[in-house]
This record gives C-alpha cells, structure tokens and sequence, in this order.
C-alpha cells in the first residue's frame, strides 16, 4: 500500500468540480483509492461519499492506494491534489 498527506489549499475546499474531476482520475486505475480526512474514509469511486467528508482548505487529507497498479495510481492521485487543490 501507498499513500501520501496532502493539506488542501483550494479556498473552496474539495468541492464538487474537483471531487468530480478525483472520481474519473480513480477510475483509470485498478488500485483501490481510499480519501480519508477529518476522521473518517471512503472509496475513491465514489462521489457522494467524498463530498459528504466535508474538506475544508486548511485540512489535510490522506491518499491510499493498495493493488496491482498501486505506484503509478499514489503518484497520479498526487500530481492531481497538486494541480487542482
């Protein structure tokens, strides 16, 4: 499994344009994409779920990704909180 922290800093949060933007960059990969934040966790793939963690700019979040394209998926999913977050 990898993972990385990352503290969002988009004034708006992990709103939905992005939240919508991270589900589709999920779904290239094999790997299960875990977001955890503010104490609680949720599958990558699903939208709802990310919304409902309720990010604010100002917190940090955690990335996991565990299977068979795991590397290459972590580094995606970081580039993307870099550029869009």
């Amino acid at each position: 499994m990898k993972t990385f922290e990352y503290t969002i800093t988009d004034i708006l949060g992990l709103h939905a344009r992005p939240a919508g933007m991270f589900v589709q960059e999920v779904r290239k990969y094999k790997s299960r994409i875990t977001l955890e934040a503010n104490g609680r966790s949720t599958d990558g793939r699903k939208l709802m779920m990310i919304m409902g963690l309720g990010v604010k700019q100002g917190d940090t979040v955690l990335v996991s990704a565990e299977g068979v394209d795991e590397e290459e998926a972590i580094a995606a999913m970081e580039h993307f909180f870099r550029e869009n977050l």
